[in-house]
Order: C-alpha cells, then sequence, then structure tokens
C-alpha cells in the first residue's frame, strides 16, 4: 500500500497512474484528484457554456490537459471530464458533442480517431470491498489511429483498441478489441475484420 505525505505534481500524477498506483482515501493522490477535477470543472465550464471558435477550443482544451494540441483538433461542446491532465490526444483526432472522459487513469487517443456523440471512457473501478469502497484502482485506456467510436459507447477501463478498429453505435467495451476490427453490443464483441 503506497501512501504519499506530500503534495502531487501533475507529472508525478500522471507516473504514479501510469503504474497503476491504488489510491487510498484521505491520501495525498486521493487529495490531487480534487485539485485537479477543480480545475476541470472551471476549464468545461468555459468550454460549454458559451461559444468558442475551433481555435479557442483548442486553446482551452490544450489548457484543460495541460499538453500541447495540433492545429488539426476538432471538438464539439459540450465535453465533460472529472480530471483533464492525463489526456493524451494525437493529431486529426475529432470528439464529437457530449463525451464523457474520466481520465485520472490515462486516456491516450491516437491520430486520425473519431470520437462519436455521448461516449463515454471511464479508467477507474472502485475497491470490491465494500469497507473500502471508496479507494479506486486506475486503468488506461488506449485508443489507436484511426479508430471510429460510434455514438453512445462506453468504454471501460483497461480497454486497448487497436488502430484501424471500428466500434459499434451503443457498445460497452469491456475486453480489448484488435487492430481492423469491427466490434459491437453489450458487452461489445468482434463482428468481422476490416480489408484495407
Amino acid at each position: 500500500m503506497l501512501m504519499i505525505e506530500k503534495e502531487i505534481t501533475t507529472d508525478e500524477f500522471r507516473n504514479l497512474m501510469a503504474k497503476g498506483t491504488h489510491v487510498e482515501t484521505g491520501s495525498a493522490l486521493y487529495s490531487a484528484f480534487h485539485k485537479f477535477s477543480q480545475n476541470a470543472l472551471k476549464i468545461t465550464n468555459e468550454i460549454n457554456n458559451k461559444y468558442h471558435s475551433p481555435e479557442e477550443i483548442r486553446e482551452l482544451f490544450a489548457k484543460l490537459i495541460q499538453n500541447e494540441i495540433s492545429d488539426d483538433f476538432g471538438l464539439f461542446p459540450p465535453f465533460y471530464t472529472d480530471c483533464g491532465v492525463n489526456i493524451k490526444i494525437g493529431k486529426n483526432v475529432f470528439i464529437n458533442a457530449c463525451c464523457r472522459f474520466q481520465d485520472q487513469g490515462g486516456i491516450e487517443i491516437g491520430d486520425g480517431a473519431l470520437i462519436g456523440h455521448n461516449v463515454t471512457i471511464a479508467t477507474l473501478n472502485h475497491d470490491f470491498n465494500p469497507k473500502t469502497r471508496q479507494n479506486i484502482t486506475p486503468k488506461s485506456v488506449k485508443i489507436g489511429k484511426n479508430v471510429w467510436i460510434g455514438s453512445d459507447s462506453t468504454i471501460l477501463p483497461g480497454v486497448k483498441i487497436g488502430d484501424g478498429a471500428i466500434i459499434g453505435a451503443g457498445s460497452v467495451v469491456t475486453k480489448s478489441v484488435p487492430k481492423n476490427t469491427i466490434a459491437a453490443g453489450n458487452p461489445a464483441k468482434a463482428i468481422r475484420e476490416i480489408e484495407e
């Protein structure tokens, strides 16, 4: 069990989440969740509650994730996240309206990916033991290059979606999806391979 006694920086937070560090209620790491969430609420409120040009959206999103964004990134608000700083976005990515990212555990989206309306990406699980249910375990989600995630899909913690894959609308993705594969359903299952 790892207990951290000092305030956590953004880079330390990202590194600890990448290692899958168990997060205990009341720890400094748990406090970092709340610090980042307040910043995310402030920036997403700005994104979502008035019109911004595409350039302004990119500037606000870069501020949210504390990283650079390529000039071809596109986002249609509203957009919701409860952390922000653990999102990595490739080039030519488009995120459609009403998406919700729980990114504490890490969300990586590859070049050319398309994220449909109302997609949820989760990266955290609570402890199964009712007495320690508030404790959290992170698992990152990785979305490959040129992936298309259909509207109303949910991607669960630890899932990897291979390059070129398609996730059918309304799917719940509980397991990783190979590259160039169409997967759909609840739980999502491979339907067929995509020929390039």
